[in-house]
């Protein structure tokens, strides 16, 4: 009999799929073993924004035991199709870990939105202390995006699933201080509330890797370039219209190239408006290996993080940090009061713009390709060591594991 205490980990989304919230988690599920403790996770065994894809029903990984079930993902198609796959994912995942022998802790996050009732009864029936880590927040997003209005009655159920949730939840970790504020509007929990932004992946897979011996910049032709990047989940949420826009007023300049890496329901918009604009130096590519991440980001100049101007404490752009492990500088386009702009603000990491402002866009991507490059350096050395001091795997992973493990076993 496995005598280790056993933390219970439920997420529609994990690894190998590219989804971050599941990398975290396996990131948090990896050190958790390492400590002694016995993992096991409870995931869908489709894809999420494909479900076409199909992975093991069973498998361990660096120790953490994954049990995934058969139907767990519709796909992101609509939002019924995503609350329909998260229903089927929560019936068959309770009814699994009730027949755990042992649960000792059990985590949930943010996927799917409607996963929090299914932690609280796991809590209840299993009297094992419960960690919500929310990553983003609804159905406040929804509402804010204009899917629901307030008082439909999807928006009150999810709601009142959040606020049950966080009423239960013995720990509750958030990822800046506006989402804080936006969850103690629904409950006065700011007790419970640990701020741990989700640091960068990046961080494993290696260092930055200079121009000059980057292969993803030569297999894609950007050797010359001042390269542009947005790199992750093109999310509805993370309107990329003003960069677009810049990218075809600067069509003519050749020397600038903008390049569009990853996946999500904002694809579309990006391949759209590169089909209708071919002149535009634009290069779409998909979500590269975890492995290879450190290269494809550091192929770039400056990377490019957007977020709605609806959107500040609802949802929290983890592309910042990417960006700054691999010591390139920011092009932020949003709120200058969110947490990016708190970043740029305090550490002089890169450029703000606000959304439509596509003039001035254009005019600080153009005052950065005709400069000296060592702005971009000097920008990017800067975001590194903000990194390093403030927002590293190495600070945020132990203080999220010193916050569960030690309830293991209690």
């Amino acid at each position: 009999m496995d005598r280790r205490p056993t933390l219970v980990i439920l997420s529609q989304v994990y690894p190998p799929d590219p989804a971050s919230v599941g990398q975290h988690l396996h990131e948090v599920a990896r050190e958790c073993v390492r400590r002694g403790y016995r993992v096991r996770v409870v995931t869908s065994a489709r894809g999420y924004d494909d479900p076409s894809v199909e992975y093991p029903l069973r498998e361990t990984s660096d120790g953490v035991e994954i049990g995934r079930i058969p139907l767990g993902s519709l796909g992101k198609r609509s939002i019924a199709a995503r609350l329909a796959g998260g229903a089927l994912f929560l019936l068959q995942a309770t009814a699994r870990v009730l027949a755990f022998g042992r649960v000792d802790q059990i985590l949930i996050s943010t996927s799917p939105p409607i996963v929090g009732p299914a932690g609280v009864l796991l809590r209840l029936l299993r009297r094992a202390p419960l960690c919500f880590w929310v990553m983003d927040i609804n159905p406040d997003q929804a509402v804010a995006r204009g899917l629901y209005a307030e008082d439909a009655w999807p928006v009150r159920a999810l709601d009142a699933a959040v606020r049950v949730t966080l009423r239960q939840a013995q720990h509750i970790v958030t990822l800046d201080r506006f989402m804080a504020e936006r969850l103690v509007r629904k409950l006065p929990v700011m007790d419970k509330i640990t701020l741990i932004p989700p640091w960068p992946l990046a961080e494993q897979s290696g260092d930055p890797v200079a121009h000059a011996d980057n292969a993803f910049r030569q297999e894609h032709g950007l050797s010359d370039k001042l390269v542009v990047m947005y790199s992750g989940n093109m999310s509805l949420t993370h309107p990329l219209t003003t960069i677009l826009e810049a990218a075809d007023r600067l069509k003519a300049r050749t020397d600038i190239a903008f390049v569009f890496v990853g996946g999500g329901n904002g694809r579309a918009e990006v391949e759209a408006f590169a089909a209708a604009h071919p002149d535009a130096q634009i290069c779409l590519l998909p979500y590269q290996p975890l492995a290879m991440l450190h290269i494809s980001l550091s192929a770039a100049d400056i990377h490019v993080v957007s977020m709605g101007d609806d959107q500040v404490g609802l949802v929290h752009p983890c592309k910042v940090y990417g960006a700054m492990a691999v010591a390139r500088p920011v092009f932020f386009v949003g709120p200058a009061e969110s947490h990016v702009g708190d970043i740029l603000a305090h550490h002089d990491v890169g450029w703000t713009v606000a959304h439509g402002q596509v003039d001035e866009a254009v005019q600080i991507l153009t005052r950065l390709a005709d400069g000296p490059r060592s702005i971009l350096v000097a920008a990017g050395v800067r975001a590194r060591k903000a990194l390093d001091e403030h927002f590293s795997r190495a600070l945020q992973l132990p203080r999220f594991c010193d916050l569960i493990a030690p309830g293991l076993g209690e």
